[in-house]
């Protein structure tokens, strides 16, 4: 149960600190933190909530993650259900709390409210195929990364380091394209609340990184077992 708790709080603080750095800051007229910022933003939510319940859940805060690190051999089928709900929770109750704060200002008008989207809904008006295919490939990379990081032969302690900002240039790239999922509990935490296309093209921000997820475990799990074979 604790580690489920984990996960909604980490999941929680993930989409308050990035969202949260898209919708409040980003785009103040000339003190704004644009597209580098944010992409810093999430990467410190990961960062810090690594070394905050790392040792306690495993700090996923992402179900394609979750899904990922189970095709991987990391992690068991049978908490899959229980951290994606933990997850996705989360995600919309910092989405709730980023309503409550951002709708607190005079003239405020909801917007896209950091939601993911592609073709009109795109930051840039990528097609949905480009968006597809940086889904996927940026959660790939992304899981390459955590399983390459988390493993036993990889240096002690410097995983949450190369996690972080692992996810942050994964923003650089894509913001652009898609806004950044590569996490449907993120894209669910606030496409809730603009409802509409927000929710229309949902789906795709779920199977993008959920496949996304899967082919970087098992990329990363093939070379990990042909190296220790080779050794």
């Amino acid at each position: 149960m604790k580690s489920f708790v984990a996960e909604t709080i980490g999941t929680f603080w993930l989409v308050l600190g990035g969202c949260g750095a898209a919708v409040l800051a980003a785009g103040i007229p000339g003190v704004g933190i644009g597209y580098f910022g944010v992409s810093a933003a999430f990467g410190l939510t990961v960062l810090t909530m690594a070394f905050a319940i790392g040792h306690i859940s495993g700090c996923h805060l992402n179900p394609a993650v979750s899904i990922g690190l189970w095709a991987g051999g990391r992690f068991p089928a049978s908490k899959l259900a229980p951290y994606i709900i933990a997850q996705v929770l989360g995600a919309i109750i910092a989405g709730g709390v980023l309503y409550l704060i951002a709708s607190g200002v005079q003239g405020f008008e909801l917007g896209g409210f950091a939601s993911n989207g592609y073709g009109e809904h795109s930051p840039h008006k990528y097609s949905m195929i480009a968006a597809l295919v940086c889904e996927v490939v940026m959660t790939a990379m992304f899981l390459f990364i955590i399983m390459g990081a988390t493993d036993d032969r990889a240096p002690s302690g410097f995983a949450p380091i190369a996690i972080g900002l692992g996810l942050t240039l994964i923003h650089l790239i894509s913001i652009p394209v898609t806004n950044t999922s590569v996490n449907p509990a993120r894209s669910t935490g606030v496409a809730v609340f603009v409802g509409d296309w927000a929710v229309a093209q949902l789906w795709l921000f779920w199977v993008a990184p959920i496949v996304g997820g899967v082919l970087g475990a098992v990329a990363y799990k093939f070379i990990a077992s042909e190296e220790s074979a080779d050794s």
